[in-house]
């Protein structure tokens, strides 16, 4: 597809649709930077202008006349995606979303909030937690990410093994197509048997398909206690042994998570913790409970220590206060900025049944001593959801960027192979569309290609990202 580049005249035609003030032209380099990557990797594109819009009806001016002139559009959250979804690979225009930011209703009656897409998904959490309610999807850069940009990738996070992902919350949303034209997607009911669902057609689909200024949330209730152990194993292994173990008992944790020694030793350094970690201890499993009643949770523990007891395990330890509780999250959610501060490195998104862990685990670190890189891994087991930290260390910048790509390619097949597949929650993108064809076959793809053509005619639409 060839697209033409912004004119002088266009850029005063969609600047004035938005007001000047909320436009940034090349020009304004320090204003342009930040929108010209997110966090993946250390990669860098320059949209020819960023408009940040107010509403619906000025981002359906905006795309409109974008599709009627062969512009390319990149949707774009707060930037903080590990794909490079929100990077205008082909120029154009960056449409931002953070003005968007609103939380129009919270529904107590209906368990229901509709809210914009520029709202930050911490904020949103606290708001509906201050009336008893729960939105669980809580990914790790939840402080700062928007809820728009979680429904583009379907986030999912450390909750989504009791609670499911982002699209397990979306009843309904109010969609700008690559045309201009605006529709909502589904209907505020939980149950609908209406037609293809357009919703959940829309989820995940990364900002290709239309952009999302309106949604439709489903809420639950809060629980109100949980408890958090943190399990030390000496073999790696085992820790992901231990996750199928623990629902095979019947227990469903809120929260499961595996971190390798190297994760926990990089965040304690990047903390500043000054940890005594054991040098026998390889791996730990982060495991949360949660519910009503501390009896029952009470119960529930014990019935997980008799799990681990099967396991070679150091001494586990429960969080006695919030502040424990809060100092072993703080913890697991650093673990990203730890490995990223320490090292140039890649992240794959890996997924199996988690019955399958050991044999990922295992199987990335034999392709990595093929290949001559490190891996930190550490993520969602209870999901079977295995963040591999690809680090350069002493890598040569020609295996770095020539044979590297092999070592993917393998850990990909791996993941395939066990019955998984190359993202769990991070999407496609741009970085991982060189591998796509290992996950899906070509009937999928022609399928997904002939949907993408059927809503931007033109394919403005975040060009460049998924095929």
């Amino acid at each position: 597809m060839k697209f033409n580049s912004l004119t002088p005249e266009a850029i005063e035609v969609l600047s004035a649709i938005v007001g000047t003030a909320h436009a940034i032209l090349p020009a304004a380099t320090d204003a342009m930077a930040r929108y010209t990557h997110d966090e993946t990797e250390d990669l860098r594109y320059e949209p020819e202008l960023v408009l940040k819009p107010e509403n619906a009806t000025e981002i359906s001016r905006i795309v409109k006349f974008c599709h009627e002139n062969y512009i390319p559009v990149t949707p774009r959250g707060a930037g903080t995606g590990l794909s490079g979804g929100a990077l205008p690979v082909h120029k154009g225009v960056v449409i931002s979303t953070e003005r968007l930011n609103k939380i129009i209703q919270i529904d107590e009656r209906n368990l229901q909030a509709t809210v914009e897409p520029g709202v930050i998904t911490q904020v949103f959490q606290e708001a509906v937690i201050a009336k008893g309610l729960f939105y669980p999807p809580d990914p790790s850069s939840r402080g700062s990410c928007f809820l728009g940009g979680n429904l583009s990738e379907s986030s999912g996070g450390p909750r989504a093994v009791k609670y499911g992902v982002t699209k397990d919350y979306v009843l309904n949303m109010e969609v700008v197509l690559p045309t201009g034209e605006i529709t909502w997607t589904g209907a505020n009911v939980l149950k609908n048997a209406t037609g293809y669902n357009l919703t959940q057609l829309m989820i995940g689909s990364e900002g290709t398909l239309g952009i999302i200024t309106k949604i439709v949330f489903k809420l639950i209730p809060y629980p109100t206690q949980n408890l958090v152990m943190l399990a030390p194993f000496r073999d790696q292994e085992e820790a992901c042994a231990a996750v199928s173990r623990i629902f095979m008992a019947g227990i469903v944790p809120s929260a499961l998570e595996f971190m390798e020694r190297d994760a926990i030793v990089w965040t304690d350094q990047f903390l500043n913790l000054n940890l005594s970690l054991p040098e026998d201890i390889k791996a730990h499993l982060l495991i949360e409970l949660d519910g009503n009643e501390m009896d029952l949770l009470f119960k529930d523990a014990e019935r997980v220590y008799e799990v681990l007891e099967g396991f070679n395990v150091g001494e586990i330890l429960v969080a006695d206060t919030d502040k424990q509780k809060a100092d072993l999250w703080h913890l697991r959610r650093n673990v990203a900025h730890a490995v990223k501060g320490n090292s140039v490195y890649k992240e794959e998104d890996t997924v199996v049944p988690r019955a399958e862990l050991p044999k990922l685990l295992h199987g990335v670190k034999a392709i990595g001593a093929k290949y001559n890189f490190k891996s930190v891994c550490y993520g969602h087991a209870g999901d079977g959801n295995l963040h591999v930290n690809i680090i350069k260390g002493d890598m040569s910048d020609n295996d770095w960027n020539n044979k590297l790509p092999e070592g993917i390619k393998e850990i990909f097949e791996l993941c395939v192979s066990l019955g998984g597949t190359i993202s769990g929650e991070h999407g496609i993108g741009l970085v991982q569309r060189p591998y796509i064809s290992i996950a899906l076959n070509e009937v999928q793809l022609r399928l997904m290609r002939g949907i993408k053509t059927l809503f931007d005619p033109h394919g403005i639409l975040n060009p460049g990202k998924i095929f």
